[in-house]
């Protein structure tokens, strides 16, 4: 497999991150105002680690389904997997608390190559040891938003942080990700390079697919 392209070493400033967000109307998704937006930036950038930090908007406020046609490449736009119409029951696992606010932060964002070939089974537990956070599916489409050149072929990611908990509260085994169509299939040629959300096995290996993950999540001032 190639070498991972480079990634910018950090995200853009938290207030120029907000002003993207309210360009796409998430604002309003949100059902939120532009500047309650701009105050959480303002007031987030005077806090020590918000520097290289990623924006996010909490799942209940923009769900995935809603986001994912936000994202572009080469003019395309994002797009969610004919065979998931329940995206957004994706949920976070237990084990990934949220802040209970509307926006927070995510530190320490890593796309997770070295993981590469790895299978979600096997990456939750050993992200875990690393007290490293897995992203959920939503975070996964802000970082695209704000960082469009986290997404390229043959170095994709998933968010095992969102699971679907099936009604006898085993974990449904499809674990979501974002990656980039081939146009095949049910996805029509026209859509070949475009952002794509869908799913994986959970005992499944992909070359080509990491495991993106942060060092933590946090509210204005928690």
């Amino acid at each position: 497999m190639s070498s991972a392209p480079a990634l910018p070493s950090s995200f853009p400033a938290l207030g120029i991150q907000a002003e993207r967000l309210i360009e796409l109307g998430v604002h309003e998704i949100a059902g939120l105002p532009a500047a309650e937006l701009r105050s959480f930036a303002e007031a987030a950038e005077d806090t020590a680690d918000s520097d290289g930090a990623l924006l996010a908007v909490h799942p209940d406020r923009a769900p995935a389904s809603v986001l994912a046609p936000l994202l572009r490449r080469e003019d395309k736009p994002g797009f969610v997997v004919v065979d998931m119409p329940d995206v957004d029951l994706f949920a976070p696992l237990d084990t990934v608390p949220l802040p209970d606010a509307p926006f927070y932060l995510l530190t320490g964002v890593d796309r997770g190559d070295r993981m590469a070939d790895w299978s979600p089974n096997e990456a939750l537990p050993a992200l875990t040891a690393e007290a490293r956070t897995p992203l959920l599916l939503t975070e996964g489409i802000h970082w695209v938003l704000q960082q469009p050149t986290a997404l390229e072929r043959n170095h994709c990611f998933m968010t095992i942080g969102s699971r679907l908990r099936k009604a006898n509260g085993t974990l449904d085994a499809r674990t979501p990700a974002i990656w980039i169509s081939n146009g095949t299939g049910r996805d029509g040629r026209e859509r070949r390079d475009a952002p794509k959300v869908g799913w994986c096995w959970a005992g499944n290996r992909h070359t080509w697919l990491g495991f993106a993950s942060a060092t933590g999540r946090r509210s204005q001032g928690s």
